[in-house]
C-alpha cells in the first residue's frame, strides 16, 4: 500500500468519527457569521478540488461524501448529510422521498456522484431537490471525472441573480406550438 493511500485511509477513518460534522438527526446550531451562497459554493468547489487531487477518481461516492463533509466542517461550515427531501403531491407529504447528499449552512445543496460521465438525469435530480427544498443553488460534483472541472456543475433554481453563475438549468421550458 502506498503512503498516499495510507494517508487517505487514515483521513477517511477520522472523518467518520468527527463530531464537527453534523447529521440530520443532530441538527447543528447556527454559525456565528453567515456566508452568502456564492461564498459557500466557492469554498465547496475549493475543497472538492483538493479532494479530487488527493484521492483521484475511482472511490465510492460515500468516501468522497464523508471526506468532503469533514473538510467543509473544518472550514467552520455547518454540514448536514443525508438530508430528507420531502415530496408533496396531491395534498400528501412523504418525508422519505429523496435524500440529499449534503446541505451546507441550510443554503447550498451538494449532490455527489462517482461515475464515468454525468447524464442529464443527474442535473434534473439536483434541480428537483432544489425546487422541493426551495434552495437557490446546488452543486453537482462528479468525482469520477478525470478532471475536476469536467465533473463540477452549478445548477440554479429560478431566476435569482448570481454574478458568477455559469450553468443555468431552464425552469420554464419554451411553450411548444
Amino acid at each position: 500500500m502506498t503512503k498516499k493511500s495510507e494517508n487517505l485511509r487514515d483521513f477517511v477513518s477520522s472523518c467518520e468519527t468527527n463530531p464537527s460534522v453534523q447529521t440530520v438527526n443532530n441538527r447543528p446550531a447556527a454559525t456565528k457569521t453567515r456566508k452568502d451562497v456564492e461564498e459557500l459554493s466557492a469554498i465547496v468547489v475549493d475543497c472538492g478540488y483538493k479532494l479530487h487531487v488527493e484521492a483521484g477518481p475511482g472511490l465510492l461516492e460515500t468516501v468522497y461524501e464523508v471526506v468532503l463533509a469533514r473538510m467543509l466542517g473544518d472550514q467552520g461550515l455547518v454540514v448536514e448529510r443525508h438530508v430528507p427531501v420531502p415530496i408533496r403531491l396531491m395534498g400528501m407529504t412523504f418525508e422519505e422521498g429523496f435524500r440529499a447528499d449534503l446541505i451546507v449552512e441550510d443554503r447550498l445543496l451538494i449532490e455527489l456522484k462517482s461515475v464515468e460521465n454525468l447524464l442529464p438525469v443527474h442535473s434534473k435530480q439536483v434541480l428537483t431537490y432544489l425546487r422541493l427544498l426551495k434552495l437557490p443553488l446546488g452543486l453537482l460534483i462528479n468525482f469520477g471525472a478525470p478532471l475536476f472541472k469536467d465533473g463540477c456543475k452549478r445548477i440554479v433554481n429560478g431566476p435569482q441573480s448570481f454574478e458568477s453563475s455559469r450553468l443555468r438549468v431552464n425552469q420554464n421550458p419554451q411553450e411548444e406550438a
